[in-house]
């Protein structure tokens, strides 16, 4: 992925953190506390932690935010349709909105008029702040966001399939491999809808791909590094995987790189709310539900 200007990278400059590795699965173990907890029912706080009450984190595991749980639905009966798959899995990144995802089948997708008039009839049908998602190049025509998720995708399965099958399951390969028919400045939507491929066809992208580190990722993931005494964040991926059974054995699955890369960001916005560089209001104010 290219580089960006970086918000973040300075947000956890001037703070001690004594062992960041420790703290990393600190962080997964009371996250995954608090989800289990919500999932029971029981009623806040689900932590001890004032940051945890109030900050709004991710869950440890991505297959278990809201998003990532309406495409692992969506898309679950079309992993024996390649095609399909992917053209569903491009298609709902580029939504990248579970209220829509939801009210929607795959089978919609194929049905061109009836998909425009069911998006057109949403008083929104894709998030504009979570990622930015940018016009596309394919064969010399633009097509803008709405274009390609409702029609363009439809109509270059087979060319994407064949694009992704051919980049040896490396997901930074598959997306540097689609983007050179993309053209986009941001490569974040395609890297995702292809890593969701590796829930499906761990076959066809290997869920444990190296991953390029985001800019939400950058100062834990240096904290980390430092602190293990690497020299790059494909080490220290592979480190704090290895790490993984002596910190946290109980986990219920693995962590992969992505994962790494993923729990980076969230112990970035943790430890900012401890150093001051970032604040419990607007869309960082969490207030709890049992069932949201």
């Amino acid at each position: 992925m290219k580089e960006y200007h970086n918000p973040y990278k300075t947000a956890l400059d001037g703070l001690l953190i004594e062992d960041p590795v420790k703290s990393f699965f600190d962080f997964c173990k009371e996250r995954e506390s608090i989800r289990k907890k919500r999932e029971r029912g029981q009623s806040p706080p689900w932590s001890s932690d004032p940051i945890f009450q109030k900050g709004r984190f991710l869950n440890v595991f991505r297959e278990y935010d809201r998003g990532s749980v309406s495409i692992l639905r969506f898309a679950r009966n079309l992993k024996d349709e390649l095609p399909k798959l992917i053209h569903a899995l491009f298609f709902c990144r580029w939504v990248n909105r579970q209220q829509t995802i939801d009210k929607l089948t795959p089978s919609d997708l194929s049905k061109f008029e009836e998909l425009v008039k069911k998006l057109n009839a949403l008083k929104v049908w894709c998030n504009e702040t979570a990622y930015p998602v940018e016009s596309i190049q394919w064969e010399g025509k633009t097509y803008q966001r709405f274009e390609a998720a409702s029609e363009l995708f439809y109509n270059i399965q087979a060319q994407l399939t064949k694009i992704i099958i051919s980049s040896e399951r490396c997901v930074v390969k598959a997306t540097k491999n689609v983007n050179e028919k993309f053209k986009m400045q941001n490569d974040f939507p395609i890297f995702m809808a292809i890593m969701d491929v590796a829930w499906f066809r761990p076959d066809i992208i290997n869920p444990g791909s190296n991953v390029p580190t985001g800019i939400g990722a950058v100062a834990y993931l240096n904290r980390l590094q430092n602190h293990l005494g690497l020299s790059n964040h494909k080490e220290t991926f592979d480190k704090m995987i290895a790490l993984q059974n002596s910190y946290w054995p109980e986990a219920e699955r693995i962590l992969y790189p992505i994962d790494i890369e993923y729990i980076s960001c969230e112990c970035r916005k943790y430890f900012s709310y401890v150093n001051g560089t970032k604040s419990f209001k607007d869309k960082n104010l969490f207030i709890p539900s049992v069932n949201s």
